[in-house]
């Protein structure tokens, strides 16, 4: 009896949100059949604030999207983030077509930038549906951000014609009263169909955050309806400026509810999630740091880390293009190729291991009292995962090729870079030395690991 009223509440609730979604357009189709209802305000600063407003909180979001897509090489969250800049940047030039503002009166230029942005931000909307995993995914970050430039570049451009007042764009904002319409029949659909397709991912997994993005297209197609039949300075007019504002307040909303770490790990496609890669990773820690902390005073020991990790976490992120999973006391753990756009990933650990003990070497020589790092390399196939829940959530890798790293830099001398049997067949110009068949712990083999002196080539 509880889970059939559970299930009632559940649809009940789940159709008074469809309806809510719905007045909208209800009321839009009202006070166009009743003309005499769409009431007029011309209220200049109300409209620049409202656009602008509007702007901003896309603007934020693109920007807070396009961080996370960039740092776990996600394509969905990517094109999400496009979505968000298209309709940030046309939103800022609309609200320079307020008149007084930089004008003295609108053109078509600024008048249709909305329209335009909210259309071209349907095309993100549609792709980052898609899913994609390997190298298709690899190739669709690439191209996204080849897509974050152009899309830049025509917004710069699309002001500049405006703002000079130069063809095609000079012509009087009522010249081109048929593109909303002509714009807002595709990106409706578009739009539509991105909603439902997150309505899907939805049902398999109740967030929040796909909730408020799917809301955020369903209100983002109703806003192009409205654009397409509103009348200038009318209520219908003023409406879809207002669903703007609720489609990007819903998910800036959902953004801020959402546990701060890994904030938007709920639009991740599924290889972002708990895929799998070929990876390399790296493991150092302090050989004697335990006696050393007995010995010194806290602050002291601080101080020596935070010496250290000044050049070992340059010395590994920079040039190589390493990702720092983790620091936990006097250990760190770095990995190669987790987006999987590094298929030598083998030979940057190597070099960044090698970097990472001629940077640390260096302090070393003016403090020889404190002890010295060892790494350990291996490479492998192993398995990202998203752990953990809100109030603890990381971004990881797991697998035996991530332990047996951590066990050969346990058998590494201090000063010396050691390196699993994968890495060195994968790097074979490599000059080592042979640490001979090495007992680790959780290993029922044992495992042939090598010293690592020199690359054979110029690294990356």
């Amino acid at each position: 009896m509880a889970e059939r009223a559970n299930r009632g509440y559940a649809a009940a609730r789940n159709v008074g949100g469809a309806v809510a979604l719905l007045l909208p357009l209800l009321g839009l189709g009202l006070v166009i059949a009743r003309p005499d209802l769409d009431l007029l305000w011309e209220h200049h600063p109300a409209h620049f604030w409202l656009v602008l407003v509007s702007a901003a909180v896309s603007a934020v979001l693109a920007y807070a999207t396009g961080e996370a897509a960039v740092t776990r090489g996600d394509a969905r969250v990517l094109h999400v983030s496009l979505a968000f800049l298209s309709s940030a940047g046309f939103l800022g030039l609309h609200a320079l077509a307020t008149p007084g503002v930089l004008l003295s009166q609108s053109n078509a230029g600024f008048a249709v930038a909305t329209p335009v942005g909210v259309a071209i931000g349907s095309l993100f909307a549609a792709r980052s549906t898609a899913d994609l995993a390997g190298a298709r995914a690899v190739r669709e970050i690439q191209i996204a951000k080849r897509l974050r430039l152009a899309l830049l570049g025509l917004m710069l451009g699309w002001a500049a014609l405006s703002l000079a007042n130069l063809p095609p764009l000079s012509r009087p904002p009522g010249s081109g009263e048929g593109l909303p319409l002509a714009l807002a029949v595709p990106a409706v659909l578009l739009y539509a169909a991105s909603a439902l397709r997150y309505l899907h991912l939805w049902g398999r997994r109740r967030s929040l955050m796909l909730l408020a993005m799917l809301s955020a297209f369903v209100l983002l197609a109703e806003s192009m309806v409205a654009m397409a039949f509103a009348r200038n300075w009318h209520l219908s007019w003023w409406e879809w400026h207002v669903l703007l504002l609720a489609a990007f307040g819903l998910v800036a909303l959902g953004a801020r509810i959402s546990w701060h770490e890994e904030r938007f790990a709920d639009l991740y496609l599924p290889n972002t999630s708990a895929g799998s890669r070929e990876m390399s990773v790296l493991f150092a820690d302090l050989q004697g740091f335990t006696t050393f902390s007995e010995n010194h005073q806290p602050g002291e020991v601080t101080t020596m880390l935070n010496e250290y990790f000044s050049v070992a976490v340059p010395a590994v992120v920079s040039p190589y293009g390493g990702e720092v999973d983790c620091i936990i006391g006097d250990a760190l753990m770095v990995t190669f190729n987790k987006r999987g756009d590094q298929p030598d990933h083998a030979e940057r650990a190597a070099a960044a291991g090698l970097a990472l003990q001629a940077a640390t070497a260096r302090v070393s020589q003016a403090h020889p009292e404190w002890p010295r790092f060892r790494v350990g390399i291996n490479s492998g196939p192993v398995t990202v995962s998203l752990l953990g829940t809100e109030g603890g959530r990381t971004h990881t890798i797991v697998g035996d090729t991530v332990n047996t790293a951590s066990r050969i830099e346990g058998k590494a001398p201090a000063g010396g870079v050691a390196i699993g049997p994968e890495t060195k067949a994968r790097i074979p110009d490599a000059v080592t030395t042979t640490l001979g068949p090495l007992e680790l712990k959780g290993k029922s083999e044992p495992v042939e690991a090598h010293l690592l002196l020199a690359l054979g080539g110029s690294g990356k």
